[in-house]
């Protein structure tokens, strides 16, 4: 029997029993795992490769990491892997790091919730331009209650264009913008099954915006962009025959807008979920649940895969990556967080409904100074309210300037953005305290993206545990070196990693006396 020395030191074709060499042999994925007893039929051991002469208990074929999820999410897309790098706001999840997703047979959503109109056309050209012809990438579309017209202009913006995937985040409530998206495009095919022209991937935590995901678009909308002339009758006929959206992301305890569920709870619901809508529309087509949130280890991707999810998506990890939008000061500040530095914020975007998302608390104190700001503007009606050492303060500590400067600067900015948010402010002072407030949690964000280092203690850093969980299992290897973080190594690394743990825990259910340093992939450069 001829033996074939792997890089790791285990060897195929012959027979093992020890635990050492059967943690080597459990990393040898890509070949048949062949279940064998010892000669006196008590212990059972493994051979690797070609099937042994004699008895074997039983086989396992060899386990890719493209087979781990859905094959009809990669065929739906056009990817290799069941995985998706997520759209971090604010462009940090660059147009770099969509291209490399894309051409490593992945896919990756830009991130432009939080930026202006101008600077998402421009993202989006260069993506068309760069990715023609590919169908494996696409952009965020963030629900924004507070700027619905740009919402719905980002939405025209990415038909426009033949953006491939949009994925929409944030969302309570469907809106005119995502019925759109979901369905412009819409046709029969030659077969008679309908087309999309736009795949919309749906964020959900709850299993109330899974339902209006999950069902046909409500009539009400339809009627009302097709009286607009936004949609076709025959479009809208079609919307009502299919799901809004057929990939669910269904998001656990994420960085950013998150409502910190469990994923072992969650996903399952949402599964379940889909599976009764499904018979209740009598829907035909496969609708695609994927994973999100807390996954920044092998460990963690292979559960998601274990829960039945058909895809993954990370986010926070993406930020320590080369491509990522952050500074270089904000990714050294990650990469030192533990899955404990981490806390709830209020949000810049939904201020005033008092809604939180996750930030990195370590090394930054913008999570306490953002929920003095919430306090102050559920506690008065306006800036001239305020206690003047309440106000001393704010200046000093938080704004570092005159309320009324900053003031200037938020009317400025509104007049150039959206003049109507400004004319509001005007004559609404609850309002105008409430734009005030955000600039800080809007400039915050921005200050870490620069890396100005004189606001380093006002970092907005969004993160989940998923960081820290990352860090420690990255210790000590080459993705330990920053330089080295590029999304589609992290990528690789995570997948190849949670097949050996799929493989060990295959093997232990076999009877298979598979140690614990079996299940521990440490990560390594992977083509």
């Amino acid at each position: 029997m001829s033996l074939l020395a792997r890089p790791d030191g285990a060897a195929t074709g012959s027979s093992v029993f020890a635990p050492e060499h059967i943690a080597a042999c459990v990393r040898q994925i890509r070949h048949p795992a062949h279940i064998i007893a010892d000669p006196t039929g008590r212990e059972l051991g493994l051979v690797t490769g070609a099937r042994p002469p004699g008895d074997v208990v039983g086989t396992l074929p060899p386990l890719y990491p493209e087979w781990l999820g859905g094959r009809t999410f990669c065929e739906a897309h056009g990817v290799r892997f069941p995985y998706v790098a997520g759209e971090m706001a604010n462009g940090i999840a660059t147009t770099r790091m969509v291209a490399a997703m894309a051409r490593a047979e992945m896919l990756g959503f830009f991130g432009a919730g939080g930026l202006a109109l101008h600077e998402v056309e421009q993202a989006v050209r260069e993506l068309a331009t760069e990715l023609a012809g590919l169908p494996n990438w696409g952009v965020n579309l963030i629900h924004s209650p507070n700027e619905p017209g740009l919402e719905h202009r980002v939405a025209e913006l990415l038909l426009q264009q033949g953006v491939p995937c949009v994925s929409v985040s944030a969302y309570m409530e469907l809106t005119p913008a995502v019925v759109l998206c979901s369905a412009t495009g819409l046709r029969r095919g030659p077969d008679g099954r309908i087309v999309r022209r736009t795949r919309l991937f749906a964020k959900v935590s709850r299993p109330e915006v899974a339902t209006r995901f999950l069902s046909p678009a409500p009539p009400d909308l339809l009627r009302h962009l097709v009286g607009n002339g936004e949609l076709s009758p025959e479009e809208a006929e079609l919307a009502a025959l299919v799901p809004v959206a057929e990939d669910l992301t269904v998001e656990s305890d994420s960085g950013g807008h998150t409502d910190n569920r469990p994923l072992g709870a969650l996903l399952p619901r949402i599964l379940l979920l889909r599976d009764e809508l499904v018979r209740r529309h009598g829907y035909t087509r496969d609708i695609r649940v994927g994973a999100a949130g807390g996954l920044g280890t092998p460990d963690g991707v292979a559960a998601a895969f274990a829960l039945g999810a058909a895809y993954v998506v990370t986010g926070s990890v993406n930020q320590v990556a080369v491509e990522a939008g952050l500074s270089d000061d904000a990714k050294a500040m990650l990469a030192d967080a533990d899955i404990a530095d981490v806390i709830m914020a209020p949000a810049a975007d939904m201020f005033e409904a008092g809604v939180k998302l996750q930030v990195l608390r370590r090394g930054t104190l913008f999570a306490q100074r953002a929920g003095r700001l919430h306090e102050a503007y559920e506690a008065h009606a306006s800036l001239e309210e305020l206690p003047p050492q309440l106000r001393a303060k704010l200046e000093r500590e938080v704004f570092r300037a005159p309320l009324d400067e900053v003031w200037a600067r938020t009317r400025h900015f509104w007049q150039q953005r959206d003049p109507a948010e400004a004319a509001r402010a005007e004559k609404d002072p609850k309002h105008r305290m409430a734009l005030v407030f955000r600039w800080y949690l809007g400039s915050s964000s921005r200050w870490a993206i620069t890396g100005d280092a004189s606001r380093r203690g006002d970092y907005q850093i969004w993160c989940g545990p998923a960081m820290g969980a990352f860090n420690r299992w990255a210790a000590g290897s080459f993705l330990a070196d920053r330089a080295e973080r590029s999304v589609v190594q992290i990528a690789l690394n995570l997948l190849e990693g949670a097949a050996v743990v799929t493989r060990a825990h295959q093997l232990r259910t076999y009877g298979v006396p598979v140690p614990s340093t079996a299940f521990a992939f440490t990560p390594r450069r992977l083509a």
